[in-house]
Formats: structure tokens, C-alpha cells, sequence
């Protein structure tokens, strides 16, 4: 597993990944501003290749993998979104993959990724250990094992997205004091905010989670790694791990400002919000960084705030119920 990251390898990252992934626009909604008290430039991941920012990672980590060791193939564990970036990312460089995933993931996203190729074997939240089934599976196979955001590959492909970030709100001369993104394991988060340190020095990054998932927003205050009481339990499946990843907390710690934290129902509320009034299709763990911002958790003083939609990939169901709530 790679270990260490710089902006130099975020930049190595953004040329491996032309041609290949979506350069997502920054967007401006003169109804989001009213309705937030504040300037808020949107970056929709959710328009990306596969439905999230996962694939930036995931493309730009088996890249890296030697020509002798891809023919073995490439095994993640995820709940569906870093799941189909490594599938696309697999069969676009000739590879094979294996996914573990957890048998309550989203349907809609166990079998996007069995469409774009993958194997997908499941596995209970509260009751198997995917770390040791993926384990399992590399020692009998050859493969190369991918963690979603434990890896300074994956890190420089998802900074790329805080690279654009940077570069399309200086062309709008609209400079955010604060950027705000969802946080899982922090593969996002930190490249995002190594990113920012170079290229938008004056700006702050904060994470943001589900409440009762907070493992990075206590992370942060404590200093140090703390766990997650619980592996299940909220309707923010994209972002919900353990603890935070060591390789992005040794970034965020420095990086990143105090963590935010939103309810599944103010979620859920960004979710419509999105959907109606931005027209735009986003999953609740993709939407907790528009709920913080449409909820009031940052005080922006009014300052222009950058935000990431990190994913699109929501079950109808979940989208009806978002919109009856």
C-alpha cells in the first residue's frame, strides 16, 4: 500500500486521469445562496464517471499498479460507490476485479458494479470482517488490494477534484473562505484539503458526517484516531466507516478545521433541496456537505463557501422518500 502523498502526485494524478474522468463544473445557484445566506459554489461529483468521485481514485491507483502485476487483477471492499470506480477504472485498463461489498449496499449499486464487470461478493456489516474476506481473497489470487481511501494513490486521484476546485473559482473571481466535503474514511477530504493548502492557502476545509458516525469531527478534536461506535445505522451508506484512515488523518489533522455533523433528516432535506431546486441527483452521504450548509452548521459570516456533491448514485426508493419527507 502507498503511504505518502504530495501535491506533486496530485498533479501526476490530474494527467493520468485526462481523457479518462469528467472535469465536473463549478456550478452557482442564485436559489441556493438565498436559501444558505451566502455565496455557495456547488462541485457535483456526482456528474463524474460512475456516479462519484470515486473514480479519480480508483483510475488513478491501478495506473500505478506494474504491467507484471495487473494480469493478477485488483480486489476493494466497498459499499458501492469506490466499488464502481475501481470496476470502471479495472475494465478500462484490462483488469480483473473483485469487490466486497456489504449485502445491504444500495441495489442500484451491487449491480452497477456487476454491470461494469466486477465480481461482487457480500458480506454482513454487523457480523463479517471485509478487511479479512478481501485478505482472503488477495492471498489466493495474486490480486492487488485497493482500500478506499487508506492509500496515497487513491488520496492524489481524489485531490484532483480540490485541484479543480481551485482553479475554476479563481476564473469566476469568486474566492470560498471555507470548502466543505463529505467524510467516510477521508480519502476525499484529504486530498481536497491538500490541494487547498497550495492553491487556496486563505481557505478552510472542514469535513462533514452523519450524526452518529462522527469519527472524524471527534478525530479531530481529540487528535488522535477514535472509532465509530456503530458500522450501520445511517441513511448515509456511501460514508460510513469505522474510523478515520491513517493516511488521511495524518493530512486532515493539519489540515482540516472542526468537523461538521449533519442528521439523516437534513440529509435527506438536501437531497429535495438538490433535486428540486438545482436540479441535480445526489445521495445522502453525497449531500451532507449541501445539508451543512442549508442547515446552518457553518458560520460563513457571509463569505463565499466552496461545497462538493461527492455522489449520485441513489436508489429510486430512497429518492421518493427524500422528496415525501
Amino acid at each position: 500500500m502507498i503511504n505518502q502523498v504530495s501535491r506533486n502526485d496530485i498533479e501526476a494524478a490530474r494527467k493520468r486521469l485526462h481523457g479518462y474522468a469528467v472535469k465536473t463544473p463549478l456550478l452557482w445557484f442564485p436559489v441556493l445562496d438565498e436559501a444558505a445566506g451566502c455565496s455557495v459554489l456547488v462541485k457535483p461529483e456526482s456528474l463524474q464517471r460512475t456516479g462519484s468521485f470515486k473514480f479519480r481514485g480508483a483510475f488513478n491507483r491501478l495506473s500505478l499498479i506494474p504491467d507484471e502485476v495487473r494480469r493478477y487483477g485488483v480486489v476493494a471492499c466497498s459499499s458501492g460507490n469506490h466499488a464502481q470506480g475501481v470496476a470502471a477504472a479495472a475494465g478500462i485498463l484490462g483488469m480483473e476485479a473483485t469487490i466486497v461489498m456489504p449485502a445491504d449496499a444500495p441495489a442500484i449499486k451491487l449491480q452497477r458494479t456487476r454491470d461494469l464487470g466486477a465480481e461482487v461478493v457480500t458480506f454482513d456489516r454487523e457480523l463479517d470482517d471485509r478487511d479479512a474476506i478481501a485478505a482472503e481473497i488477495c492471498a489466493k489470487t495474486g490480486a492487488t488490494f485497493v482500500h478506499p481511501y487508506n492509500d496515497a494513490g487513491v488520496i492524489a486521484g481524489q485531490g484532483t477534484v480540490g485541484v479543480e476546485l481551485a482553479e475554476q473559482a479563481h476564473a469566476m473571481g469568486i474566492l470560498p473562505s471555507a470548502v466543505l466535503a463529505c467524510t467516510g474514511g477521508g480519502g476525499l477530504a484529504s486530498g481536497i484539503a491538500l490541494a487547498l493548502k497550495s492553491d487556496l492557502p486563505d481557505c478552510h476545509f472542514h469535513t462533514v458526517e452523519p450524526a452518529g458516525f462522527d469519527d472524524y469531527a471527534r478525530s479531530l478534536a481529540a487528535g488522535e484516531r477514535v472509532e465509530n461506535p456503530s458500522l450501520s445505522g445511517s441513511l448515509c451508506d456511501a460514508i460510513l466507516t469505522n474510523m478515520p484512515g491513517q493516511v488521511s488523518f495524518s493530512i486532515l489533522k493539519d489540515h482540516a478545521g472542526r468537523g461538521l455533523v449533519v442528521t439523516d433528516e437534513e440529509a435527506l432535506a438536501a437531497v429535495a433541496f438538490a433535486f428540486r431546486e438545482l436540479k441535480l441527483v445526489v445521495e445522502p452521504g453525497g449531500a451532507v456537505a449541501l445539508a451543512a450548509v442549508l442547515s446552518g452548521k457553518l458560520d460563513s459570516k457571509g463569505q463565499p463557501v466552496g461545497i462538493v456533491l461527492s455522489g449520485g448514485n441513489i436508489d429510486p426508493a430512497m429518492l421518493q422518500r427524500a422528496l415525501a419527507a
